[in-house]
């Protein structure tokens, strides 16, 4: 592993606040703590100009307007440039249901130069994700040419239990937890008077806060002297989702109970959860069609040290005493229930978080690296990645001067 280059491919950028921006850098972290030199390549925007970047540099400007637009989806040859310029050993990607004949194209040429390509697919399956999308178009293209990008992988990435996706062979991870960024929570609130629940996410359907919400709404029918809160962290992923939460606040006067906090990082956040007791998790997977699922909310929740709640199954929390389990239906989530099994609960928030201390990012990509140094061991001679780039750069790149520095 010591020697080896990776770059980590993904079809978008980030943002401060967002979970799946974090859990990225964590995992080009993991694999840098694995010893592997490992870069970025993301998109950018400034000012309408459309850019790809690698790491903090710009690897290619597409301008701005359609042409901006079309040249981000389609544009790879600056990425395969790189790649080779660069003796890259190992391309993971992470999957946008991005599966069109320029991807494909990417992943081969990838493969023909004797280099590995895994690619990661957070959620799957994921067409149900897109009953409620703009984006049908683009799942349309991806169902047509999945299967034909899935052969050219080594292996797909997963964070399920399926064994084989679009017809290859999957490797099965956990989503990780970077311990140094989230901190454990300090004490144990009194919870005496009051009990304070925190559900953190961007709110899509299959969050099912609702159901939460509706079981707030049966609780405080009758007037309970014991107050409940849900602060939400987090925004709405469309108008429609936020419009339903906030009738059903509005019409049982839920007001002084529910706090919409919107995104939250860093400091913030950190006061968030030392002010709250208990983790809400997903509990509308079922709407999109999924039943075991490695969220990293789940894992959050732990690492910050707070018991909490889920309905899908997750295969690394099913069995600890800290996790509440309810149906994956569509019924009113019992408040009550919560309290009971809150209240019978013995753990302190280090005990909790020490409990998934092999869930570390750095565990989890290592699962990946030793996969591909055994294929390595099988077939030795598919590392001939320098032979090709003298071969590629002399051949077909005379004009190097034009090449991403």
């Amino acid at each position: 592993i010591q020697s080896m280059k990776a770059l980590f491919l993904t079809f978008h950028g980030f943002h401060a606040t967002n979970g799946i921006s974090k859990k990225i850098h964590y995992q080009v972290r993991a694999l840098e703590a694995n010893g592997v030199e490992t870069h970025l390549c993301y998109l950018s925007e400034t000012q309408g100009i459309k850019y790809r970047m690698l790491d903090q540099e710009i690897l290619a400007d597409y301008g701005g307007g359609i042409k901006g637009k079309l040249y981000k989806r389609f544009e790879f040859n600056s990425v395969f440039r790189y790649i080779i310029k660069k003796q890259i050993d190992l391309v993971y990607i992470r999957s946008d249901h991005n599966a069109n004949p320029f991807t494909i194209r990417l992943v081969r040429k990838i493969k023909k130069a004797g280099i590995h390509v895994v690619m990661e697919i957070p959620t799957y399956p994921y067409d149900q994700e897109y009953v409620l999308s703009k984006r049908k178009i683009q799942l349309l293209i991806d169902k047509c040419f999945r299967q034909q990008l899935a052969k050219h992988l080594d292996q797909i990435i997963t964070f399920s239990n399926y064994k084989t996706i679009f017809g290859t062979s999957t490797l099965q991870i956990s989503n990780g937890i970077d311990f140094n960024d989230i901190p454990v929570k300090q004490e144990a609130n009194n919870t005496s008077q009051e009990i304070h629940l925190i559900g953190v996410a961007e709110i899509h359907y299959w969050h099912g806060f609702d159901r939460l919400l509706k079981g707030l709404a049966n609780y405080y029918i009758h007037s309970p002297q014991y107050k409940v809160y849900f602060h939400i962290i987090g925004d709405f992923f469309n108008p429609g989702e936020r419009e339903e939460y906030m009738s059903i606040i509005k019409e049982n006067h839920l007001d002084p109970y529910v706090i919409l906090h919107g995104r939250q990082a860093g400091q913030m956040l950190d006061l968030l959860f030392e002010l709250c007791d208990f983790g809400i998790g997903s509990l509308g997977r079922h709407r999109s069609g999924i039943t075991n699922i490695k969220t990293l909310k789940n894992r959050e929740y732990a690492a910050r040290g707070i018991p909490f709640i889920y309905s899908e199954i997750d295969e690394d929390f099913e069995n600890m005493p800290y996790i509440m389990k309810i149906p994956a239906n569509e019924e009113a989530v019992d408040i009550k229930q919560i309290l009971n099994f809150y209240n019978q609960l013995h753990i302190t928030p280090l005990e909790l978080r020490n409990s998934i201390r092999h869930l570390s990012w750095n565990n989890q990509m290592k699962k990946v690296l030793d996969e591909m140094q055994k294929k390595d061991k099988i077939n030795p001679n598919n590392n001939n990645i320098a032979n090709f780039a003298t071969l590629y750069t002399n051949k077909f790149i005379p004009n190097k001067e034009k090449w991403p520095h």
